[in-house]
């Protein structure tokens, strides 16, 4: 065999075991430290919730019942929603009207409706003012029967700063002619509730 072939495979047979022998030593000396890929890391999402507000709009209506009687109720405020901090001073205004399912002209009258204030915070519930009330001195309440109607307006005075959304809960006490003719009523309640946000 000429020397050159002889030199050529030498070289070859050289290569070959240098490739056998760097695969059998496993990992490279140059890699480093790195055993593995690397992976982001999830970073959750802060979640907003948001603060309901019946008053969003600047006013709602709400119809609700008490025995016969149909209530229909109108809410607002004469103060900007972004004026409605912890600080100011809150005025509520509604507006309500009955209709009787069975009317035979029976006089329908409110004889005193109630405002419980609940206080909300982001950690919960905050201490509120104290419940609003209007109780009429008339013999039967004031009339209310639509077209006539009952209005008010409460305010609601300062409350803790830390305060997110007030939730109103408003009773409404009626007394019901029984007859169109008699002097007897039938008294009946209905429950209602706004949930109005503080502004910051």
């Amino acid at each position: 065999m000429p020397t050159s072939t002889r030199t050529r495979l030498a070289a070859l047979s050289l290569a070959a075991g240098l490739s056998l022998a760097l695969s059998g030593c496993g990992q490279a000396p140059w890699a480093g430290g790195l055993t593995g890929t690397a992976s982001a890391t999830p970073t959750a999402k802060a979640t907003i919730k948001a603060i309901e507000n019946d008053l969003a709009t600047g006013s709602a209506q709400h119809t609700i019942t008490a025995g016969d009687a149909g209530l229909t109720v109108d809410y607002s405020s004469t103060l900007n929603m972004g004026e409605w901090t912890a600080g100011a001073n809150k005025p509520i205004s509604f507006t309500v009207t009955a209709a009787l399912g069975t009317d035979d002209g029976q006089a329908v009258y409110l004889s005193k409706v109630s405002v419980i204030p609940g206080v909300s915070g982001p950690d919960g519930a905050l201490d509120a003012p104290a419940p609003l009330i209007d109780e009429s001195g008339l013999a039967n309440g004031y009339f209310m029967k639509a077209p006539y109607s009952y209005g008010q307006t409460f305010v609601l005075p300062a409350i803790d700063p830390a305060a997110t959304s007030i939730t109103l809960s408003f009773t409404y006490e009626l007394l019901i002619q029984t007859t169109p003719t008699s002097s007897t009523y039938a008294k009946q309640t209905a429950s209602d509730q706004i949930v109005v946000a503080v502004a910051k």
